[in-house]
């Protein structure tokens, strides 16, 4: 059987739980030529990496995984994609907003460094809150809009189908769900959206077990750190975010739950809000406006301006 070739870099930053696993999924989809690990710890990605890397004879995976430490970016220059996982993680009873300003330094200084020695990378940011970190990324970068995205929706589409499945105790395969708006209290589950083995979820469901399913997604990121203690969940979110590199390196033209630009979608304008988008080598190369009901387009309005709000305060962080 022939090799199957290999291309494209791919730079996490972050060594944390979530960076790192991120990298080893990205590794062991054995597709890219190279994955770089980098954090400002010194030794902690280069020892990861060697581990990682010694993981491949038994996985039956080539791709090799680089370690960057020190805060350096030394080895990650040209990237394809960057995967931004830097920033500190949630505590018990803090919100992701709580994380703001902390954060805010973080993301600008990473996506400063991106854009030197990654200039035509397509970005994507996991660091909280999610929706301001990915407009400062942009501002900060000076990107295009459309190779800047965040993830978000595809980690709280996979919770609320988790969700589902375990309450009617269906295999995951069979339910169908979607989550838009922001990454924390304006989240918007689509229920009119959702199906189980095709049908709607309304059929299925009584309504009040459909509005607790959506209350625990909208929570999904809380009811983890609170059980963890120390950290927040990085399983479900890293395969979000290897997923969406995987796509944008394969130009796949995939239709995924993501924050993107939205500009003039929904009755909406200038904001990165969570929307469904076919993403591409390019990073977004539409949003993709899809059916809501009256009372879901005005939820995700008003998402786009609880957003809004937060995100114009984030330029000057």
């Amino acid at each position: 059987m022939a090799e199957q070739p290999r291309n494209g870099k791919v730079t996490v930053v972050g060594a944390g739980f979530y960076g790192s696993t991120t990298a080893l999924r990205l590794a062991e989809y054995d597709v890219f030529e190279t994955v770089v690990l980098t954090d400002i710890v010194e030794g902690k990605p280069e020892g990861l990496a060697l581990d990682m890397n010694q993981s491949r004879p038994i996985e039956g995976f080539e791709t090799r995984v680089v370690g960057v430490g020190g805060g350096s970016y030394e080895g990650t220059e040209g990237s394809d994609v960057v995967v931004i996982t830097a920033g500190l993680p949630r505590k018990p009873g803090m919100s992701r907003m709580d994380l703001i300003e902390t954060n805010a330094k973080i993301v600008r200084q990473v996506a400063e460094n991106i854009a030197q020695t990654s200039p035509d990378a397509v970005v994507i940011v996991v660091s909280n809150p999610l929706d301001e970190m990915t407009a400062l990324a942009q501002l900060a970068t000076g990107f295009p809009k459309n190779r800047v995205m965040g993830q978000a929706g595809m980690l709280d589409t996979a919770r609320f189908s988790n969700n589902v499945a375990e309450e009617l105790g269906v295999p995951v395969g069979s339910v169908r769900t979607l989550t838009l708006g922001s990454h924390g209290d304006t989240m918007v589950p689509v229920p009119s959206r959702c199906t189980v083995d095709g049908k709607p979820l309304a059929d299925v469901l009584p309504a009040d077990r459909i509005e607790h399913l959506v209350d625990r997604t909208r929570n999904g990121g809380a009811e983890v750190v609170a059980l963890l203690k120390t950290g927040s969940a990085y399983y479900a979110p890293s395969a979000a975010a290897a997923r969406m590199a995987r796509a944008v390196m394969e130009d796949s033209g995939a239709v995924m739950p993501v924050c993107a630009w939205v500009d003039g979608e929904y009755g909406i304008s200038g904001v990165y809000l969570g929307v469904e988008a076919e993403i591409g080598r390019d990073g977004i190369r539409r949003v993709v406006e899809g059916d809501l009901t009256e009372s879901e387009l005005a939820g995700l309005r008003e998402a786009a301006e609880a957003v809004r709000a937060k995100q114009s305060d984030v330029a000057d962080l």
